[in-house]
């Protein structure tokens, strides 16, 4: 080891020491112990500064001593590195340092050591390794922000474009989990930093700016705060009156959200008015409001309902002296430890009773929890985070439930996303919703302060079209979870049916049981998944169902192996199943009804009605299509594929109405619209959608409509009502 090195290091752990003053000496043993090992293993590293790598560990540790985390997560700070670029194990860290500090350098680790096949794929496992380990240990995440922040803080030697991708992955993922753990300083530094090396030339624009204004306007703060602190003195209350500015990125986003240029932004700077305790803020606001003029429809009470991160204050807008408006924030000093330092005003104030008590903790450890819930819904790596970045939105909507419990949910949030924060079964049974006692539709957004009320029934499901609008990341995971639970038991059902009926022209029936049956039929079956490349019996019909395997085929495998183990086809069955298909050929046919899910499609180019003869293709992962058999797309996949065609017949009795498409074709008048209407719904029948030509001001006009009917019979009946009516020309039902 260097001089140079030597001295860098031992100075920088000194700062350290000095920090850990509320450790006591078995704790900073320890500590010393993580710090001689982090420096062995980093030994001959160095960063791209050209500093030794072992003053990154350090830093991160000290940003965690700040913070006043505990010597195990002192210790991970100054280790967290060791695993990913040292090569040290965990069990080597378990026997030396104990499970819980290596639980934390864990989760810490990212996945360097594993293959992905995008760079997007690796960082999303990184997050999500990351984010479930901080789900059981939060410390794990303020270990993590330190140690991205003292990385931002020391990034001027990287080479510009990695700045760049290092700064947006801190905006978009960083900076929303700093403030939904309430750590306002680390989520303003993080957020200014970002964006210094995002956009250098914006920053540095505003930022002389800003520091112009600071010297134009010194004299007016220093007035306002005077006449503030005088005010609070006639009262008799003792506050801390603090100046704040407005960071370069908050003004920044202020002139873009509203259009505002530089000179426009009246609130670059404010105050912050800290109190001894909670009912000394409501108080404080009443001197405010004696001594300068509120502005209405500025104040915001964050204290009765506080943010989802915990944050609590009084907000108002006030007119200064001079006439411009300057924001007052007043708070507790309990409410101001929480809001600068978030979760981690838990460690730091957890002997005394009102923060340990406090809302943030408890606010976190239930979003850490729907990570949990979420990554149980979720496998895939892209989508989990996909899910994080949604459940990260730092804007929130407080809306009740009819007992008066405050849910706080992302902006956008509809009434399926309220349902699902209940509980999963509400979601899933959601049938409609009331808000403020008014129905509203399922897509309504919600608005702070609604009452919201679920209305389920025990036969409803989720709908793929929620997924269209639903906003938290647990809402979009257990929609997502049902429908492929119910796309699996529909495609199992419909390839049992597929393959029972393959099977009967060779003289045989389904064999019982599955691969772990005893005897004759579980070997079948063992042999029967093997020949498919399939895990189980489950797997090899659902694949069936959906047409990636042709059921004629694997009827014809099973009759195979079935004379490999010396079975003949049972005669009478042969008989039967062949006398069946030459008398009727829809014997063996699939039948329809409009009760299938979504294994069975009608197809959209001729859209299907019972009456019309039809035809069902076998498509590749998407299930059954069924086609008319004058469908002209139908007629060229049977060209093209033959073998992927069935019998499908229409029930006798089908469960709903079916969408069709007809072309009106009328005199242009006066209330024409209105007859056409009046006589559709005489048939008894509904329009589900309609579009007229552009030749409206013509002597006629042409309307296409989408109609509901029960089958052919009922669409010739609309038919003939429709040329009865006086002003309808021509009538014909749209072809394929």
């Amino acid at each position: 080891m260097s001089q140079a090195h030597q001295e860098a290091s031992a100075a920088s752990f000194a700062a350290l020491l000095h920090k850990l003053d509320y450790l006591d000496e078995a704790d900073i043993r320890r500590v010393r112990d993580a710090y001689r090992f982090a420096d062995e293993a980093h030994l001959g590293q160095f960063r791209a500064s050209g500093e030794p790598y072992i003053t990154h560990p350090i830093a991160v540790a000290g940003l965690c001593a700040d913070w006043k985390l505990d010597a195990q997560a002192i210790m991970a700070a100054l280790m967290h590195d060791a695993m990913e670029d040292c090569g040290v194990t965990k069990i080597e860290l378990i026997e030396r340092f104990g499970a819980p500090t290596a639980e934390l350098v864990d989760g810490l680790t990212k996945l360097d050591k594993l293959q992905f096949s995008t760079k997007e794929e690796s960082q999303a496992e990184s997050f999500r390794k990351m984010l479930l380990a901080m789900a059981r240990d939060v410390r794990v995440i303020l270990i993590k922000l330190a140690d991205r922040l003292h990385n931002m803080r020391t990034m001027d030697s990287m080479v510009a474009h990695k700045r760049t991708r290092i700064a947006r992955e801190t905006l978009d993922i960083y900076v929303p989990i700093a403030h939904r753990l309430g750590l306002n300083q680390t989520y303003r530094e993080l957020q200014e930093l970002s964006f210094k090396y995002i956009s250098p030339w914006r920053y540095g624009i505003l930022a002389k700016a800003v520091k112009k204004t600071r010297g134009n306007r010194r004299d007016l703060v220093d007035r306002i705060q005077r006449e503030v602190e005088k005010a609070f003195g006639d009262a008799d209350m003792v506050v801390e009156t603090y100046g704040r500015e407005k960071t370069i990125f908050s003004i920044y986003t202020k002139m873009c959200d509203k259009h505002l240029s530089f000179a426009q932004v009246s609130d670059i700077f404010g105050f912050r008015i800290v109190t001894r305790e909670l009912l000394d803020c409501y108080r404080a606001l009443g001197v405010l409001h004696q001594l300068y003029k509120p502005l209405p429809g500025r104040f915001k009470d964050y204290i009765a309902i506080s943010k989802a991160n915990g944050y609590q204050s009084l907000h108002t807008t006030l007119v200064n002296p001079v006439g411009t408006a300057v924001e007052f924030q007043i708070r507790s000093q309990a409410m101001h430890a929480v809001a600068e330092k978030g979760i981690a005003a838990h460690w730091m104030y957890k002997t005394q009773e009102e923060a340990s008590s406090g809302v943030a903790p408890h606010q976190a450890a239930v979003w850490l929890q729907s990570l949990i819930d979420i990554q149980h819904e979720t496998r895939d790596s892209a989508e989990f985070l996909e899910h994080l970045k949604i459940d990260l939105f730092p804007e929130s909507v407080y809306v009740f439930t009819p007992k008066s419990r405050i849910l706080a949910l992302p902006k956008g949030a509809t009434p399926v996303d309220f349902a699902y924060a209940i509980h999963s079964d509400v979601g899933d049974h959601c049938v409609a919703a009331k808000v403020n006692d008014e129905p509203v539709a399922l897509r309504a957004e919600l608005r702070s302060g609604d009452v919201v009320e679920i209305i389920t029934a025990p036969t409803a499901k989720p709908s793929p079209g929620w997924l269209s609008f639903v906003r938290t990341g647990r809402a979009r995971s257990k929609i997502r979870a049902h429908l492929k639970n119910m796309e699996a038991e529909e495609s199992l059902e419909m390839g049992e049916k597929l393959l029972s009926q393959a099977l009967r022209p060779e003289g045989l029936t389904l064999p019982r049981g599955d691969e772990h049956t005893e005897g004759k039929d579980g070997e079948l079956w063992q042999a029967l998944v093997r020949w498919g490349g399939n895990r189980t019996r489950d797997d090899l019909l659902i694949d069936i169902g959906l047409g990636r395997k042709i059921a004629p085929m694997v009827a014809k495998r099973i009759a195979q192996i079935m004379a490999e183990f010396g079975e003949r086809p049972d005669a009478l069955t042969l008989t039967l199943g062949r006398f069946a298909a030459i008398e009727s050929p829809t014997q063996g046919s699939v039948i329809i009804d409009g009760s299938e899910g979504a294994t069975v499609q009608l197809a959209p180019c001729c859209r299907p009605i019972p009456g019309d003869p039809i035809a069902g293709y076998l498509g590749r992962g998407e299930g059954l299509v069924v086609h008319t058999q004058m469908c002209g797309v139908g007629k060229r996949l049977f060209e093209r594929d033959p073998d992927r065609w069935i019998d499908v017949g229409w029930s006798d009795e089908p469960t709903r109405t079916f969408d069709t498409d007809i072309q009106v074709l009328v005199a242009n008048g006066k209330g024409v619209l209105a007859q056409v209407a009046a006589s559709i719904s005489s048939a008894e029948t509904d329009i589900t959608h309609i579009e007229m030509g552009d030749e409206r001001l013509g002597e006629t006009a042409e309307l296409k409509l989408s109609l509901s009917v029960r089958d052919t019979d009922h669409l010739q009946d609309v038919l003939r009502t429709l040329k009865r009516c006086p002003v309808v020309l021509k009538v014909n039902r749209v072809s394929p």
